[in-house]
């Protein structure tokens, strides 16, 4: 009898320790005191990379005060950024700028509980920039440079915020709205048109704007409704502006926050309105679908459209 209760009371000994240590790698125990976002991620081995690199950064003095939102990646989250960018770790902690703008890119200036998300909405990190955050199969994080992230823990407390774990490293827009395009085959002829009209230099500019950018198809099938050539359309300068900066917004507008069954202004300076399905109808009552949405640059975001849309 003796003996089964020590081994009950070892099994016991055993599950408060597990427990104990949970809670330690959290962030401590009610017992404890209440450890601040950096003494939080110093207490949790698997964020040793994350303290080093804040460290590296100067950042730690920053993390420590306030009240912020952390996204902390884990040590095998920042070994397959090192893949990713083929750099080593000593590389990548030795260059401070890039550093800070990454670590900077996942803190929030307020505390912002998994609840309070602004679902789908932009989000701006203390570095400036923006990303979102969208519910599909749990929460997640799309970046700067339209990479997917997943949180996979939320609300670890701490005594100037929170922190949530992600399960890879965000990176911010490295590319504006020209070189996105230009980087994206369906939209050659697009290029093309922007350069002719003399747009490129607005469209690499701070903004932030919208791009509502027709495909190759959707010029092709403009061109059959003209009744012109490309390179007809391409000479007409005044014409081809008209048109183009009618597909730009002068605001950063991501699917989340068009406002439906609302007259739209554009920098061209008529208006046009995108319905719940996100159907657009121009000035003339012609329609276009928005096939693809929230498409991130460093000066905005892209919508791709189906069929040019056109002023009166």
């Amino acid at each position: 009898m003796n003996t089964a209760l020590n081994r009950r009371t070892v099994l016991l000994a055993a599950a408060l320790g597990s427990s104990t240590a949970l809670l330690q790698a959290c962030g401590g125990s009610d017992d404890d005191p209440e450890r601040n976002i950096v003494e939080l991620a110093q207490n949790n081995p698997d964020l040793s990379i994350l303290v080093e690199a804040v460290v590296a950064a100067g950042l730690a003095p920053t993390l420590s005060t306030g009240m912020l939102t952390v996204f902390a990646p884990t040590n095998a989250t920042f070994v397959a950024l090192l893949g990713e960018l083929g750099v080593t770790k000593d590389a990548l902690l030795a260059n401070k700028p890039l550093l800070t703008a990454v670590l900077t890119y996942h803190v929030l200036g307020s505390k912002v509980q998994r609840n309070d998300v602004p679902l789908g909405k932009a989000i701006t990190p203390v570095s400036g920039g923006f990303f979102k955050i969208e519910s599909a199969n749990g929460l997640k994080i799309t970046d700067g440079r339209n990479r997917v992230t997943t949180i996979t823990a939320t609300d670890i407390q701490a005594s100037n915020g929170v922190v949530h774990l992600v399960d890879r490293v965000l990176l911010p827009a490295d590319k504006d709205i020209v070189a996105t395009a230009m980087a994206l085959p369906d939209f050659s002829i697009l290029v093309e048109a922007v350069a002719a009209a003399g747009l490129v230099s607005t469209l690499q500019g701070t903004g932030p704007f919208t791009v509502f950018a027709p495909t190759n198809a959707a010029f092709a099938a403009l061109l059959a409704e003209l009744g012109v050539t490309k390179e007809a359309l391409l000479a007409n300068t005044a014409l081809l502006t008209s048109v183009l900066t009618y597909h730009l917004v002068p605001a950063r507008v991501l699917k989340a926050e068009v406002p439906v069954n609302t007259a739209i202004a554009t920098v061209q300076g008529q208006t046009f309105t995108v319905n719940s399905s996100l159907v657009i109808t121009d000035q003339n009552q012609r329609t276009s679908n928005i096939v693809a949405a929230d498409v991130f640059t460093s000066n905005g975001v892209i919508h791709v459209v189906n069929k040019v849309i056109l002023p009166k």
